[in-house]
């Protein structure tokens, strides 16, 4: 595997901290933006010099136009598609950069998410330059499964179930044996399932470890093998004990996330989503169906109180 940081001139030897390209396969590439925290989202490419996908895009207009410029220094044409892992906005704003020439999928609950939750970042950070950012949803959904071809290789996109979100792609090459994950795998983070499911997410990662890759594209940190799952699982089993036991003492979830040694899972960033990882379990504690929305504003409101009573920032 080749591993070069590329500027937007196509000039590589950033310092560390800037996006980087990583080529994981043959004509695969990943697009990793350090630190990976709050809507510092990675993206990918397939390629065989006549075709390329794309998948996700950024959470910035300056940040998409980074990345299309450094899927073009890597010798790739523009994208005649985008695949996009899930709807929230750090994956998602920068469709319009390639949309022009670009059709855009998604599972059919990302389209709709995104068309319902528009100008999804500016209402949490709007202090944030995004740019010109005009909200494109995916133009082909599928349900289930959905398999591509860009020349002679192979890439599935497959439905893992209610899980990071209730519309989560995992884009597979089982040729090259490389698995874009989205959101259900953050390398290095948190793990963020308050829009999704806890058992939900349980059951992707079983799905996850199925198709057997070997190199593993997560949503947010650098890439990784397949062992990067049982980091994921242990975090998301602490969660759910965590959670039953304060959920059966009637505790609130910000008194649950409080109280709760990380042990092991200190070292992870963004610590505060605990608190909204909590919410997701208790909802489903009640009996509440999978993915249904849960209250923002106290969601939130709870993850400023685990930050040290600040706003959770933006990183882009």
């Amino acid at each position: 595997m080749a591993s070069t940081a590329v500027a937007e001139d196509g000039v590589s030897g950033l310092p560390a901290g800037e996006p980087y390209t990583e080529e994981v396969a043959d004509g695969v590439h990943a697009y990793i933006q350090p630190d990976g925290g709050w809507c510092l989202n990675n993206a990918g490419w397939v390629s065989d010099n006549g075709t390329t996908l794309l998948v996700d895009t950024a959470a910035t207009r300056p940040r998409a136009l980074r990345l299309r410029e450094a899927l073009l220094a890597s010798g790739a044409p523009a994208p005649s598609t985008v695949v996009n892992t899930h709807h929230h906005g750090d994956h998602t704003y920068g469709n319009a950069v390639f949309s022009p020439g670009a059709t855009v999928i998604g599972h059919e609950s990302c389209r709709e998410e995104t068309l319902r939750a528009g100008r999804q970042l500016h209402a949490i950070w709007p202090e944030v330059e995004f740019g010109d950012i005009q909200v494109t949803a995916p133009s082909l959904t599928f349900r289930d499964e959905l398999t591509l071809h860009v020349g002679e290789v192979e890439v599935r996109c497959l439905h893992p179930g209610v899980a990071h979100t209730t519309g989560d792609t995992v884009v597979w090459l089982p040729g090259q044996s490389v698995v874009f994950t989205g959101d259900l795998v953050f390398h290095k983070g948190t793990p963020f399932i308050p829009m999704g499911s806890l058992s939900g997410s349980l059951h992707a990662l079983d799905r996850l470890r199925a198709l057997g890759a070997r190199t593993v594209v997560p949503g947010h940190g650098p890439p990784a093998g397949p062992e990067v799952y049982d980091t994921v699982e242990r975090y998301l089993r602490f969660v759910e004990e965590l959670s039953r036991d304060a959920y059966d003492r009637g505790l609130t979830p910000l008194e649950a996330a409080r109280a709760a040694d990380l042990g092991e899972f200190a070292e992870l960033a963004e610590s505060e989503r605990l608190v909204a990882n909590v919410h997701r379990a208790y909802a489903e504690f009640a009996g509440r169906p999978l993915g249904e929305p849960l209250d923002v504003p106290t969601v939130w409101g709870d993850m400023e109180q685990m930050n040290g009573g600040r706003p959770v920032a933006c990183h882009a």
